[in-house]
């Protein structure tokens, strides 16, 4: 089994962390602190509760003023990278909230080989003006971390992150930074610029479309920013998106030899196959699958995965696939019938059903 992300900090971590910032405050007590954070609570927290946990640990082993605490922090801080090291950024989402200036700046410097995308958002809620043209000055930084963070931090539905409900209802205000940012030479951030218009998508979808419209065709880096952001919209068969992208024809093609498992059971794959044929080439095609998962309350929540997005020059093909019906924690699986389809270009061609059985017990 992988190693759980929480199990990042070691006694090693922390103790490396308690000596950096000991160099920077030579009052710091390292041994209270790293008795402090493993204390009787950290084999039960999760890994945003252990960066918690280390933020509210440093506040108090460093009894100085906030601004004095970033004094700290910030040298201390470019030794730390990755995911682990955002406690940094969550000191300031919990302690410098009431301090725009002095916070703001910290998150630049801890938002380096690192991300501040989830504090700077409670300074969005907060200062919405203010963050908003602070991001569009990060916008045209040279540094790409910076670049990035000021699209990342915005999203309007960035995962395990709070939501920005007023960029839901009206993203207009962070367009501009979007527009900044599209022919970034930094692939690093131009997937930052079309995960956002994804998000934009899922609330207001014509805005992309529009985006797609205008920016499809202009360049190499643009068309993938363009398919990228339109991803949901493909998955749910907009048929002005299908046809943007020359996914809009599927008449010509004929589905046969349709076969798949009737029944499966609990931690078993649900094996499937098909074959696609026409009288002419099968052209530009997008095949792809969905299951209707059966639910508690004997509804059903259809998810759409993808298969191949190509053009086919040839009259046929066939597709052999496979889904998992393992057991995991972020899908449960309910007994009885399931229903499998396959799309071709939005079109939903044929269905079938199918049986989850348990025999474990």
């Amino acid at each position: 089994m992988a190693e759980q992300l929480k199990n990042v900090y070691t006694k090693d971590y922390i103790n490396n962390l308690a000596n950096k910032i000991k160099e920077n405050y030579p009052k710091f007590d390292s041994g209270g602190f790293i008795n402090s954070i493993f204390n009787h609570t950290w084999e039960n927290l999760e890994l945003k509760m252990r960066m918690r946990h280390i933020a509210i640990t440093l506040n108090e082993y460093l009894p100085l003023p906030y601004e004095k605490q970033l004094e700290v922090l910030k040298p201390a801080s470019k030794d730390f990278g990755s995911f682990e090291a955002m406690f940094f950024q969550d000191f300031v989402e919990v302690y410098g909230l009431d301090d725009f200036e002095n916070s703001i700046k910290a998150l630049e410097v801890f938002t380096i080989d690192s991300s501040s995308e989830f504090a700077i958002r409670q300074f969005i809620l907060k200062y919405e003006d203010e963050t908003i043209e602070q991001l569009k000055l990060w916008s045209k930084s040279p540094n790409e971390h910076l670049r990035r963070l000021s699209c990342e931090g915005c999203r309007p539905r960035l995962p395990w992150a709070v939501s920005l409900p007023m960029y839901k209802k009206n993203p207009s205000k962070i367009l501009d930074i979007l527009e900044t940012l599209k022919n970034d030479k930094s692939l690093y951030v131009r997937k930052s610029v079309a995960n956002n218009l994804n998000d934009i998508s899922k609330d207001n979808p014509r805005i992309v479309i529009e985006f797609v419209k205008n920016n499809l065709g202009v360049s190499s880096e643009l068309d993938w920013i363009c398919k990228h952001a339109s991803r949901t919209l493909l998955k749910k068969g907009d048929e002005e998106i299908l046809k943007l992208f020359s996914f809009d024809k599927s008449s010509h093609i004929n589905l046969t030899n349709f076969i798949h498992d009737e029944v499966i059971n609990i931690n078993d794959n649900l094996v499937f196959s098909f074959e696609l044929v026409s009288d002419e080439s099968l052209g530009n095609i997008r095949v792809e699958y969905a299951i209707d998962y059966l639910k508690s309350n004997n509804t059903h929540n259809k998810k759409v995965f993808m298969i191949s997005q190509n053009d086919i020059k040839s009259k046929n093909k066939k597709f052999t696939k496979k889904q998992s019906f393992k057991e995991m924690t972020t899908r449960k699986h309910y007994l009885g019938k399931h229903y499998l389809s396959i799309i071709i270009n939005g079109k939903e061609m044929i269905k079938g059903e199918f049986i989850l059985n348990d025999t474990s017990n």
